[in-house]
């Protein structure tokens, strides 16, 4: 489980959740990451069920180290949620040479190289592998801000039928969520006001929202759903000013 760094971030709530379900979780996180953004980096206490490392994914050989050292602490492995994200915001005339290599690194390639890794020692005799992967909303709202953010995040959704399709015929499904925007603490103020209000229901979507659609992928009621992005946004409108 990639991407779990804060108390009020969606990786937290999914790795409650996979413990509270009866899994032993491998987490990862880059706190240098999280005190480079606004909203600063919030460290936490291990959980019961969870072991942890803080790994760069820009490097490309930490999707292997993390397939390992999960079998190497807990004898095999049967779920990979790719939660990671680098946020980068720079626009058409800010964009830099560097920014998209690292965004796409860390985003797109880090989130492809996992399935590898994680296909390549699964056992095929172990039903019920399973890997969840992360867009966002760049296919629906533009992001011209967020450019390097925005095309890594395309990336990885259109990867995910062909991943799907690359291994159905091993029982392991991949499957891929847009949560919307989720309340985790990056907006403040009157951007608050107006993402809430771009809700049908008038709230924010919550960590714990996409935690549950997380379990449901990974449980065997989700065998046979694969190659699919879902749209798990509360309806989400837009921004509304």
């Amino acid at each position: 489980m990639t991407g779990v760094s804060r108390r009020r971030g969606i990786g937290h709530a999914i790795t409650q959740r996979l413990v509270a379900d009866g899994a032993r979780v491998l987490v990862s996180g880059w706190t240098p990451h999280d005190d480079e953004m606004p909203w600063g980096a919030d460290p936490f206490a291990d959980d019961p069920g969870v072991e942890r490392l803080d790994l760069d994914l820009e490097e490309p050989d930490t999707p292997t180290r993390l397939v390992d050292e999960t079998i190497t602490r807990f004898g095999a492995i049967d779920i990979v949620v790719a939660n990671h994200a680098r946020s980068s915001s720079q626009s058409l005339a800010e964009l830099t040479v560097e920014e998209l290599d690292r965004s796409w690194a860390v985003n797109a390639r880090a989130s492809l190289l996992l399935v590898q890794a994680f296909a390549a020692v699964h056992d095929d005799n172990q039903s019920g592998g399973r890997v969840v992967l992360f867009t966002s909303g760049q296919h629906r709202t533009p992001m011209a801000n967020e450019l390097p953010y925005a095309v890594s995040k395309g990336a990885i959704h259109q990867m995910t039928s062909s991943l799907g399709d690359a291994l159905a015929g091993r029982g392991i499904t991949v499957n891929c969520v847009n949560p919307g925007p989720v309340d985790t603490g990056w907006a403040t103020g009157a951007l608050h006001d107006a993402v809430a209000a771009g809700f049908p229901t008038g709230r924010w979507g919550t960590p714990d929202d996409v935690a549950r659609v997380v379990a449901w992928l990974v449980s065997a009621d989700a065998a046979w759903m694969t190659g699919q992005v879902l749209e798990s946004d509360g309806g989400f409108r837009g921004l509304v000013e």
